[in-house]
């Protein structure tokens, strides 16, 4: 992608879900094929690598996508010299939906990393239980492997926040997502309990922007501003089954711009906490 490229891309119910096709599937194979060859039944190899018969089962069936560690391990106790972690890339990049998989690429190798959210508590800050409902809800409706395989990578996302060097977080919310009680009062109790613990880390701060404000320099919608390693800044927006990703500079100027009023606009961040503080007391 070009320094001045705009991503369009439009993805369908079928691309947005590979699991039980594609590079899941031919990986499954693959391990079945080096299990079968080392004479290992699924629980042995289970055992092996700490997961039960069901879950290698799973993988090997293409519906469930295997972390690394466990690539890792299983290419080392399957004696597959490679053949297996050749697939790590290709697998961390199937458990996103494909709408997301650049931003995914990205977020991995941010510096900086600046959101505004307008409809759902960030998935950089959500709890499994929190992620699980907002995953149930989606209509059409997903099925339950693809429900536990989304709500898995979005915790395994949230590793950023003690990555070495930490790299620069920050959070603008609407008041309105803060009050959304999805999935219940023990589930949204349980979201802002977390939202205060991630708070208190150093390299992040989150603000609130109350309902009541006069002023709002971000009406056209919730958009994530990332800043590489290499200096690079890259704007992303999403909605519905369209992302894209912004790396003309007058794009991306306009939205830290337009974030960095926003940020200016809304609560501080210790005044932000000591409105979540006080939703906690009043649930």
């Amino acid at each position: 992608m070009s320094e001045e490229a705009q991503v369009d891309q439009e993805v369908s119910e079928s691309e947005e879900s590979e699991l039980g096709s594609g590079v899941p599937l031919i990986f499954g194979r693959l391990l079945k094929r080096l299990r079968t060859q080392a004479g290992m039944e699924r629980a042995e190899l289970g055992s092996r690598t700490g997961y039960s018969a069901a879950t290698i089962a799973s993988f090997e069936q293409g519906r469930r996508i295997p972390s690394a560690r466990f690539i890792r391990q299983a290419d080392e106790v399957l004696s597959a010299q490679g053949a297996l972690v050749d697939f790590v890339e290709d697998m961390e990049k199937a458990q996103y939906p494909a709408f997301f998989r650049d931003a995914a690429k990205l977020e991995r190798e941010a510096v900086a990393w600046h959101v505004y959210d307008t409809l759902v508590v960030n998935g950089l800050l959500q709890t499994e239980d929190y992620a699980r409902a907002v995953f149930t809800m989606r209509r059409p409706p997903l099925d339950d492997a693809t429900i536990e395989q989304r709500v898995t990578a979005r915790l395994v996302r949230q590793e950023i926040f003690g990555r070495k060097p930490l790299p620069t977080i920050s959070f603008v919310m609407q008041e309105g997502v803060l009050r959304m009680c999805l999935g219940g009062l023990a589930v949204w109790r349980g979201q802002l309990e977390q939202i205060l613990l991630i708070g208190e880390r150093p390299n992040v701060e989150i603000q609130v922007m109350p309902d009541a404000r006069e002023e709002h320099a971000a009406l056209s919608g919730p958009f994530t501003l990332i800043e590489t390693e290499k200096g690079r800044r890259i704007a992303y927006t999403e909605v519905h089954r369209y992302s894209r990703l912004f790396t003309d500079r007058r794009t991306v100027r306009e939205l830290e711009d337009q974030y960095g009023l926003l940020r200016a606009q809304a609560l501080s961040p210790r005044e932000s906490m000591a409105l979540v503080e006080k939703l906690l007391g009043e649930s």
